[in-house]
């Protein structure tokens, strides 16, 4: 049974390393939430020209959004004005990295990756963004698409019966996404990421599959092909990557991982190309094949020149590699005291957010004698970010005074009067999902 004891260990010690930097992406992941909203991101990226495409990809850096959740965000952009290549910046920047992601990346991977991340997701998303701008010309949201009209929005002064939603207070609402929202989204494939970097450091010796695997051109493509239909989110593809270049491959080749796992998933791209079209969807993965590789042999390149001290990378891989050692000689671990707090904080958190929760009656439950409740069943729906872009959208809808969107139940409670069933499932399908009554 040791080979469970070094596992445990050696996962330990990677949940340790990256305990306090997540907690800290968490809570301001949270604030950006709270302050940003959907509403303002869109008056910020409507219209034309290269300034939307560059300010979307800024934009998109620490927003929290991974790669499933951040295409119905970008649909609802181009359904309120957005054009295909702000669009596009943003689909690119988002999900390659966000503040937790950019903290983990820091504690584990060193500040120099965790530098060239956001960056590499900054130009990824202008050239990729500028390229279906000059392809596609100034092309902005097709007629109808626009939902900025008090018709649009569905709710106006007087169809609620001045009945008017309750909002906690900010700092409220920050906290709640950051530390149970956030981690409820991204806290399965955390766990299986740290699982997956424990086994690696656990059962291999550093380095022992550097002839393997290593650097290179060949290496960077196998990591591509493997990242491009995975889904993975950008936080919890970090410590995959620590357990890689712990076993020996380069810094640069995991960086490609790092870029292009988060970018894309089979099913990203399959409504990406049903949102933005062929052409968009083909220069979009063209941009993350092409710059992934790029930003992958330019890393490897200035390591080798030696323009690095050693201080700048993969600080953690040393204490995740002596972990495992001392695991298999049943010596004791070398965490420290805030790690281990910030560990167990981290887990509570973890398990507060992923518990099964009772679910509320609703709409049900608030519908008056003369409006009518109307379930949806949704398809594709897979994090907190897809069901506040559904709700949003059939909130638009004229007649509609209140949608209860359910994750896990895979459906929509929508309540009101005099509102079109094919006018919902269209907002739905326009997001990417597919609906019906």
């Amino acid at each position: 049974m040791d080979w469970i004891f070094n596992f445990v260990t050696a996962s330990w010690a990677v949940f340790g390393a990256m305990a306090p930097y997540l907690l800290l992406g968490f809570t301001v992941a949270g604030l950006l939430s709270a302050v940003i909203s959907p509403e303002w991101v869109e008056r910020h990226l409507g219209g034309n020209g290269l300034g939307q495409v560059v300010k979307a990809s800024l934009l998109g850096v620490p927003l929290p959004l991974c790669s499933c959740g951040v295409i119905p965000v970008a649909a609802s952009l181009r359904r309120h004005g957005a054009s295909k290549g702000a669009t596009t910046a943003f689909l690119l920047s988002t999900p390659q990295t966000g503040v937790d992601s950019i903290a983990v990346t820091y504690g584990l991977l060193g500040p120099f990756l965790a530098v060239v991340r956001p960056v590499a997701a900054l130009i990824t998303g202008i050239f990729g963004g500028g390229f279906v701008q000059a392809f596609n010309g100034n092309s902005v949201a097709v007629s109808g698409e626009v939902a900025d009209s008090e018709e649009a929005q569905g709710c106006s002064a007087d169809c609620c019966d001045g009945e008017k939603p309750k909002h906690r207070p900010k700092i409220v609402e920050a906290l709640h996404y950051g530390l149970v929202i956030l981690p409820r989204d991204i806290g399965k494939a955390l766990i299986l990421g740290v699982a997956i970097s424990g086994l690696i450091a656990a059962f291999v010796a550093p380095q022992a599959l550097e002839s393997t695997l290593g650097g290179g051109l060949w290496p960077m493509l196998a990591a591509m092909a493997i990242g491009i239909p995975l889904y993975v989110c950008a936080t919890a593809s970090t410590p995959i990557a620590l357990g890689l270049i712990h076993a020996g491959l380069s810094p640069g080749a995991a960086l490609v991982f790092l870029i292009s796992g988060p970018a894309t998933n089979s099913a990203a791209l399959t409504t990406l190309w049903k949102v933005l079209g062929r052409r968009a969807a083909t220069i979009y993965l063209l941009t993350v094949a092409v710059a992934s590789l790029a930003t992958g042999l330019a890393v490897d390149g200035l390591i080798s020149a030696g323009g690095l001290p050693e201080s700048a990378l993969v600080p953690a891989a040393a204490s995740i590699a002596g972990q495992g050692t001392h695991a298999h000689h049943g010596g004791g671990g070398t965490m420290s005291w805030f790690e281990i707090a910030s560990a167990l904080v981290l887990l509570m958190v973890l398990i507060n957010a992923l518990r099964p929760r009772r679910r509320k009656d609703g709409v049900e439950a608030m519908a008056k004698d003369d409006e009518q409740v109307l379930e949806l069943k949704i398809n594709g729906m897979r994090c907190n970010g897809c069901v506040t872009s559904v709700q949003r959208a059939l909130s638009e809808i004229s007649g509609v005074t209140d949608a209860d969107v359910r994750l896990e139940e895979g459906l929509a409670r929508v309540r009101g009067k005099g509102y079109s069933v094919q006018e919902l499932i269209k907002a739905v399908e326009s997001l990417g999902f597919e609906a019906r009554s």
